[in-house]
C-alpha cells in the first residue's frame, strides 16, 4: 500500500512539473513566403497576441526592405519587441518558403536589361542575404541607379560589380541629342546587396 501511495505522489510531481514545463513555455513561430507574414504565439501568459503578432508582421516587412538586416539581426528584433510585450525567454521559429531561418522577399522586375533571363514584368524570388558569388542575380541598391536586379561580374572584397545581362546597344534620339541606350555596369558595396534571386 505504502509502495502505491509512495508510486502515485511521483507521478503527480511529474505531471505538475510537465504541466509548469508546458505553461510557462512561450514561443513565436514566424512564416514568411516573401510576399506574406504569418506569426502564431504561444503563451499562457496575459499578452495582447495579436498586438505583438502585428507588430512583428509589421518589423518583418521593414526587415524585407532593408539591406543591413540580416537573420540574426532580424531574430534580436523579434526578441526586442517580446520583451516590450512582456514576454522573456521566448523560443522563436523562423521558417518561409525557402526554408528556415531565410528571409524570402519577391520583388517585381522592371525593365529589359536582365532579358533573356528576366521578362519585363515578372516577379523573382530572393534571399536575403550579403553571401555573393560571381554569376549570381542579385538585387542590390545602387546610388547612381537606384534598386537593380543585376547579375555579379565581379567581386573584390566589399566590393561588388554588377552587369545587365541584356548586352544589346541601341541608339536613341533624346530632345535632339543621340543617346546611346545599353545595359548597367556598376560596382556596389556588399551592404548594398539586398539578396540573391534563387527562383524567377
Amino acid at each position: 500500500m505504502a509502495k502505491k501511495i509512495i508510486l502515485a505522489v511521483l507521478v503527480l510531481i511529474l505531471i505538475i512539473v510537465c504541466g509548469i514545463a508546458l505553461l510557462g513555455n512561450n514561443s513565436v513561430d514566424i512564416y514568411n513566403d516573401g510576399e506574406n507574414v504569418t506569426v502564431e504565439t504561444t503563451s499562457f501568459s496575459n499578452v495582447d497576441k495579436n498586438g505583438l503578432s502585428n507588430e512583428i508582421c509589421r518589423y518583418t516587412l521593414e526587415v524585407m526592405n532593408d539591406t543591413s538586416t540580416n537573420i540574426t539581426s532580424y531574430r534580436n528584433g523579434i526578441e526586442d519587441i517580446c520583451k516590450q510585450y512582456g514576454l522573456e525567454d521566448v523560443e522563436i521559429n523562423i521558417d518561409s518558403s525557402i526554408g528556415p531561418n531565410q528571409i524570402p522577399v519577391i520583388v517585381y522586375v522592371d525593365g529589359t536589361s536582365m532579358l533573356p533571363t528576366l521578362q519585363d514584368g515578372q516577379f523573382a524570388l530572393f534571399n536575403k542575404t550579403h553571401d555573393v558569388h560571381v554569376g549570381d542575380i542579385v538585387v542590390a541598391d545602387s546610388e547612381e541607379y537606384g534598386g537593380i536586379i543585376k547579375r555579379v561580374d565581379q567581386i573584390n572584397g566589399n566590393d561588388i560589380h554588377l552587369v545587365s545581362d541584356n548586352k544589346n546597344i541601341s541608339y536613341e534620339f533624346i530632345n535632339g541629342e543621340l543617346y546611346e541606350i545599353k545595359g548597367i555596369s556598376t560596382w556596389v558595396d556588399v551592404s548594398d546587396i539586398n539578396g540573391v534571386v534563387i527562383s524567377y
